[in-house]
């Protein structure tokens, strides 16, 4: 390789037009005109391009309006207290709720995808991060060449081989005085960010998911239990009317419906067990197991956790900080600000700095001789002059992309007000409803007690007993269906808070 002169030479190749040669200052100079490039880069490195992301104001109601007490102090309240909804299953005292919802965390499968995307978006951070430090590359070679075809003396034929052996260092540092590639580094650190709150996000659900199934499997036992009362007490009523009409006192039209009754009672549990064993399957697959797998643990029954005296769930304002799902769509609308940046950049000249040294010879140890050196440095701009417009459309998309995230995160937050009020009224208004029930319940096994025993006595006709059993098995299974809704409701509020992944 020819060395270079003391005189060097960079190439100014702008997008459109001839290439050009620019003459350097002599080496003794190029160190200088280095500082005073750096000194630049150094005093614009601290700008950037684009407009800087500021946090979205949206405003929000004072207080809940549906955090209304409950019209009797023997029930469940909601109170305006700050929110405890770290573990907020630890509410509901039930050890095996606490038992299947750590495991979920740990096993969940959507989870750990969950966790799987989080390393992804820290790595491309990472990667986009190394993209602002200079480049280094070695290469390293060799070749063999050989001439022929020359006539030596006496008339002989000649041929020349020779090796050449080279290898060097290239490096380049492309200056990010305009700030686009730090641009890019703040758009994949917020991509970061929203990808953390979206595992936030799937955890609040999987305990919500979790708990949700637990206690429906604990109410559907409950059903079952109660179906099965009922159908030991519609046997005992099987009995006396059979007694009845072999004694002549009742026609077969008794005995008939009576045995109806206990039938229909007893087809409702095979549907019931169903449930059960699906409740225990949607539980297996959260915690990331085969179906089968919790049948053992789980197929006895046990009692619905009891809902805890009161509910603290903070203010409307504390929503935004806790909920992840707005956390989430805060980030975004941050990396599509600064995008806005990364695209505002391509209309400024890229600069950078480049530099070669490499060593060459017909050897491996004339390659030692400092001699046969080559290197090369300077800087070099490159500015885009003419694209038909297509930067400045980019930067509009971008714009639009921002205004989108705006409108996206406005709608999040309706939605987290909405599913709180609506959650609220709900678990409020289910409390009326289960103590109306409770009233219903206890008046109907009145009433079946004294249809019984005006039945046995002949003072009334066996359609007020089955009328009575009726009603009682009916308001039963309400009231056991009615505590589920209420367990479920404050399952939802507590996923409507945010609840669940501080933890």
């Amino acid at each position: 390789m020819h060395q270079h002169s003391p005189r060097l030479r960079a190439s100014f190749t702008p997008t459109v037009g001839r290439r050009r040669e620019i003459v350097l200052p002599t080496a003794g100079s190029f160190i200088r005109s280095m500082m005073a490039w750096l000194a630049c880069f150094t005093i614009l490195s601290g700008c950037a391009v684009g407009p800087d992301f500021a946090p979205p104001r949206v405003g929000v109601p004072p207080q809940w309006v549906g955090a209304a007490t409950a019209p009797e102090a023997t029930t469940s309240t909601t109170v305006p207290t700050p929110a405890r909804v770290v573990r907020w299953w630890d509410s509901f005292e039930d050890p095996v709720l606490t038992s299947l919802i750590e495991r979920a965390v740990a096993f969940n499968l959507d989870l750990r995808q969950a966790e799987a995307r989080i390393r992804e978006a820290r790595a491309l951070r990472g990667a986009g991060a190394a993209t602002l430090w200079p480049s280094m590359s070695s290469f390293a070679d060799y070749s063999r060449a050989g001439t022929g075809g020359g006539t030596a003396a006496g008339g002989r034929s000649e041929s020349r081989e020779t090796d050449l052996f080279r290898a060097g260092l290239d490096a380049v540092w492309e200056l990010d005085v305009f700030g686009g590639t730090r641009r890019g580094v703040e758009a994949l650190e917020a991509d970061l960010r929203a990808t953390i709150e979206d595992l936030r996000d799937v955890t609040v659900v999987l305990t919500a998911e979790v708990a949700i199934n637990y206690l429906t499997l604990r109410g559907l036992q409950q059903q079952i239990d109660i179906a099965r009362e009922n159908l030991l007490a519609q046997g005992k009523t099987v009995e006396i009317t059979r007694q009845r009409f072999e004694a002549g006192f009742v026609s077969g039209l008794d005995m008939a419906n009576a045995r109806a009754q206990a039938a229909a009672t007893a087809s409702r549990i095979p549907v019931l067990e169903s449930q059960v064993r699906e409740a225990i399957h949607n539980l297996s697959q959260l915690l990331g197991s085969e179906p089968n797998s919790l049948l053992e643990e789980l197929e006895a029954e046990g009692p619905i956790a009891p809902v805890p005296p009161q509910v603290p769930i903070g203010l409307p304002s504390d929503l935004l900080r806790r909920r992840p799902d707005i956390r989430r769509s805060e980030a975004r609308i941050h990396a599509a600000t600064a995008r806005i940046g990364v695209a505002t950049a391509d209309l400024f000249p890229r600069l950078s700095l480049t530099g070669s040294l490499s060593f060459s010879g017909d050897s491996l140890g004339s390659m030692a001789d400092w001699g046969s050196r080559a290197w090369s440095a300077g800087p070099g701009i490159q500015w885009l002059i003419f694209d038909a417009g297509r930067i400045r459309w980019s930067i509009e998309a971008r714009q639009a992309i921002e205004e989108q995230a705006l409108l996206a995160h406005q709608q999040t937050v309706l939605t987290a007000l909405r599913e709180v009020e609506s959650a609220l009224v709900a678990y409020a208004k289910e409390q009326e409803h289960r103590q109306l029930l409770e009233e219903a319940v206890m008046q109907n096994r009145k009433a079946v007690g004294l249809a019984r025993e005006l039945y046995a006595a002949g003072q009334t006709d066996f359609l007020n007993v089955l009328s009575a059993q009726g009603a009682l098995f009916v308001s039963e299974e309400a009231l056991a269906r009615s505590t589920l809704t209420l367990s479920l409701n404050l399952v939802a509020i507590y996923k409507a808070l945010g609840g669940g992944w501080e933890g």
